[in-house]
């Protein structure tokens, strides 16, 4: 028999996926407190809203699981309601509502306003930049652009987040200036492709334009670039990186391969020869740059002559940063009339020997920076060291500063600058000058 719930009337915000699913949450909890709202994210509340992801099977796996389990938390009268909003739900709505009834209503990723109606909330248009920030205090997400007009084969955003459109650089610096005033000192700009920014709005690429206004954001320190296409990339960005002290210099810029069968088949609009100059463009520019890439392996045809090439690429170029995922057969996307047939361990093994080069590499690039002072912003305390990042770190996925707690203080949410003293693959120790 199902008990009632006696909690208040809460919203509990579940965001699943990428910091563009941060960035959504976000938006949707500032809706909600504006709204007059009890909102929380990822703590307890009677109702609950799951932010999911629907991009590659593991992912989807995961937001399928915490639907599952927060339906049985329903029967269990442990919460009363629970919504799906988010990239799964805008794929596969249909589906869910057969598989998963028990779902109190569906949401895609447009309908914020329908979503918010539901939960006794009305959209309110003149929130420009208004956000329940989830990240600790010192950074945020800043997303430039929604949506992908790239014809990758592999790929399903086009599916869930529609065509790109480009947000206008003065709502954008409206946004920065509310997350300064809240005490962010570093902006993580974002988007399915961040180097098409401003075509839409403009009819020109509009990256350098727009990091040019945002350096002008009092409190703002830091300006980091994610998720940068290759082609087509902006040159004029490197200028305003080399000019700039507040752009980072680094970029997160996904390559997924290298050999020119599979980039031809994946429709990435480049070659090997093509890619390597353009990488090659950016050290000469600044020589200091930290460079993230992604890889993908296991792509429909990959042969071991193509992984050989990627391998002897990732060598050659010494990436400082670099993920590797094994490929996922998705619905609906052009690859999938391909037949998936590099079996599920070849690609795992593939993907671990990448990982394995790349750990190397990171170590080795690691030790250089034995003796050396970098400034790092001070992101939270983890046990009994504070953890912090340079400039060539983006938070969750690349190197962390660790600074004994026990031995040193450091103020959260502060630069500070850290002398680095030991060294591993992925964490770097050390110590306040």
């Amino acid at each position: 028999m199902r008990t009632r719930s006696i909690k208040k009337n809460t919203i509990n915000v579940v965001t699943l996926g990428c910091s563009k699913n941060v960035y959504d949450s976000e938006v949707l909890m500032g809706q909600l407190k504006a709204g007059g709202k009890e909102v929380v994210h990822e703590q307890k509340g009677n109702i609950v809203v799951i932010n999911t992801c629907g991009f590659i099977n593991n992912a989807k796996e995961e937001s399928i699981n915490t639907i599952l389990d927060y339906v049985q938390q329903k029967e269990a009268g442990l919460v009363d309601k629970v919504f799906v909003m988010g990239c799964l739900s805008e794929r596969y709505k249909p589906d869910l509502e057969k598989e998963i009834p028990d779902v109190d209503q569906y949401f895609g990723t447009s309908e914020l306003p329908a979503l918010l109606k539901v939960l006794g909330a009305d959209y309110k248009h003149e929130l420009i930049g208004e956000r329940l920030t989830t990240t600790p205090k010192n950074y945020a997400y800043l997303k430039i652009s929604e949506g992908c007009d790239r014809p990758c084969s592999f790929c399903a955003i086009p599916l869930m987040r529609g065509a790109h459109l480009s947000t206008p650089i003065e709502a954008l610096v409206t946004e920065a200036e509310k997350l300064a005033a809240k005490g962010v000192k570093e902006l993580i700009l974002i988007a399915q492709d961040i180097t098409y920014y401003g075509l839409d709005l403009y009819k020109k690429r509009a990256l350098a334009d727009l990091l040019r206004a945002l350096v002008k954001v009092e409190g703002i320190e830091w300006i980091r670039i994610h998720y940068a296409f290759p082609t087509g990339f902006p040159m004029d960005v490197l200028e305003v990186m080399k000019t700039e002290p507040k752009i980072c210099n680094y970029l997160d810029i996904p390559l997924q391969h290298i050999s020119d069968s599979i980039l031809a088949s994946m429709k990435r609009g480049t070659t090997q020869a093509k890619t390597t100059k353009l990488l090659k463009k950016f050290r000469e520019a600044i020589p200091e740059m930290a460079i993230r890439t992604t890889l993908i392996v296991g792509y429909p045809g990959e042969t071991e002559e193509d992984f050989q090439k990627l391998k002897d690429f990732v060598k050659e170029m010494r990436f400082d940063r670099l993920g590797c995922f094994t490929y996922s057969h998705e619905e609906n996307t052009t690859a999938y009339a391909l037949e998936d047939d590099v079996p599920e361990e070849v690609k795992l093994a593939r993907a671990n020997e990448i990982m394995e080069i790349q750990s190397q590499i990171s170590w080795e690039l690691n030790q250089e920076k034995v003796g050396k002072t970098f400034r790092c912003l001070i992101d939270r305390k983890e046990g009994n060291y504070f953890v912090g990042r340079t400039e060539y770190d983006s938070p969750d996925v690349d190197n962390e500063v660790l600074i004994d707690a026990k031995k040193h203080y450091v103020k959260i949410g502060d630069f500070t600058d850290i002398k680095i003293i030991e060294a591993t693959d992925y964490d770097l120790y050390g110590e306040p000058c």
